[in-house]
C-alpha cells in the first residue's frame, strides 16, 4: 500500500471506446463520476481517439512528475498501451478498470471481478511488476510467435463477419491456419543454448493467462525477475486438438517431449520470413525477435487484499 502517496494524487481514467464488443464510454463516465465525486477526488477522464493514444496520454501524465494513478478503462490491449506509457516512472501507477473482451492479465488475481468495481479499485494495494521488451515494444502479460500468433492475427478478420462471436472467430482462424502449416523453422538462442529446427510456437510469459482464457503458463509470476518460456516442437495434425486442450488448461507438462519449459531473462528467435508476433494481444510483424526482461518496471495497483502469487492460484485450482 502507498498511504503516504495518497495526498495530492490525481486519478486519470483513460477510456478506450474500441475495447470490448461496444463503446462503453458512457458507462465508464457515469461510474467514475459517481465513485470519485462522492470522495471528492481529483480526477480526469480522457477518451482515446485511436491506436497509440492511450500510451501517449499515460506518458504525458507520468512525465508531469506528479503522483498519478492511471486506470486503463478497457481490456488487455488498453492496459498494454497504458503500461508502456507509464513504464519506468515511479510517480505513476496503473491498473485495469475492466471492460474489454479479454481482461486476461487480471486473471492472475484471486478475484478478477474486483477489477470491475471502481469502489474497490479506489482502495488499493500496489506492487511492482516486470515488463517484457520485444524489439523495443513493451508487454506486461504474454508474447508469442508461431501458430498461436497466426491464429490471433487472423481472428480480427473473422470477427468482422456477421454473427461470428469471439470463440467462433478463434475456431475459424485455427482451422484456416492449420491448413497453412502447423510449424515453422526457427533458430532460437536461449539460456546459452541454440535450438535450430521446426517448432509449432514459442510462448514468453510474465503472467499466466492470454488469448481469452488460455491458462498457458501456470508458474509465471509478474514480479520474480524472470521470464517463463515454453517452446513447443513440431506436432502432427492429429495431435493438435489434444495438445491445444492441454496447453489451454495449463497442463503443458503433459505434452512430454513436445514441450520444453525454460526460465531465463531473454530469448532471441529468428525465422525464415516475417511473421506475426503477439504482444499482449497486439500484432507486430517481424522476422527476428528479441524478447528480454525490460530494465523498466511498472507500479500496478489492485483492490486491497487480493492475492496474485502462482502458489495461491494453484491452491485455488
Amino acid at each position: 500500500t502507498d498511504p503516504e502517496r495518497s495526498e495530492n494524487m490525481t486519478h486519470l481514467f483513460i477510456i478506450n471506446p474500441a475495447a470490448g464488443s461496444r463503446d462503453r464510454t458512457a458507462d465508464y463516465t457515469a461510474a467514475i463520476e459517481a465513485s470519485c465525486g462522492k470522495r471528492s477526488l481529483d480526477y480526469r477522464i480522457e477518451v482515446s481517439q485511436g491506436p497509440g493514444e492511450c500510451k501517449r496520454l499515460a506518458r504525458e501524465a507520468a512525465e508531469s512528475g506528479e503522483e498519478v494513478r492511471i486506470y486503463a478503462c478497457g481490456g488487455d490491449g488498453t492496459l498494454n498501451e497504458v503500461a508502456a506509457g507509464a513504464a519506468g516512472f515511479d510517480n505513476a501507477a496503473v491498473t485495469v478498470f475492466s471492460g474489454g473482451s479479454g481482461n486476461d492479465f487480471v486473471k492472475i488475481f484471486d478475484d478478477r471481478e474486483a477489477f470491475r468495481s471502481l469502489d474497490r479499485l479506489l482502495e488499493a494495494d500496489t506492487a511492482v511488476f516486470d515488463l517484457i521488451d520485444i524489439n523495443g515494444d513493451l508487454a506486461v502479460n504474454i508474447c508469442c510467435v508461431g501458430l498461436d500468433s497466426r491464429i490471433g492475427a487472423e481472428m480480427a478478420r473473422f470477427k468482422r463477419l456477421p454473427g461470428v462471436s469471439g470463440s467462433m472467430a478463434y475456431i475459424l482462424s485455427t482451422v484456416v491456419n492449420l491448413f497453412k502449416g502447423i510449424s515453422e523453422h526457427y533458430i532460437v538462442d536461449v539460456a546459452g543454448e541454440r535450438l535450430d529446427g521446426e517448432m509449432t510456437f514459442v510462448c514468453v510469459a510474465n503472467a499466466r493467462y492470454y488469448g481469452g482464457g488460455f491458462y498457458a503458463m501456470p508458474d509465471a509470476q509478474p514480479d520474480d525477475g524472470m521470464l517463463d518460456i515454453l517452446l513447443v516442437k513440431k506436432i502432427r495434425l492429429w495431435q493438435v486438438p489434444s495438445a491445444l486442450a492441454k496447453y489451454k488448461a495449463g497442463r503443458y507438462r503433459e505434452l512430454g517431449r513436445l514441450a520444453r519449459y525454460i526460465r531465463t531473462d531473454r530469448i532471441t528467435i529468428r525465422a525464415d520470413r516475417d511473421g506475426p508476433v503477439n504482444i499482449d494481444g497486439e500484432i507486430r510483424m517481424a522476422r527476428n525477435v528479441q524478447m528480454k526482461l525490460s530494465d523498466k518496471k511498472i507500479r500496478f495497483f489492485y483492490p486491497k487484499g487480493l492475492k496474485y502469487s502462482a502458489e495461491c492460484a494453484m491452491q485455488k485450482a
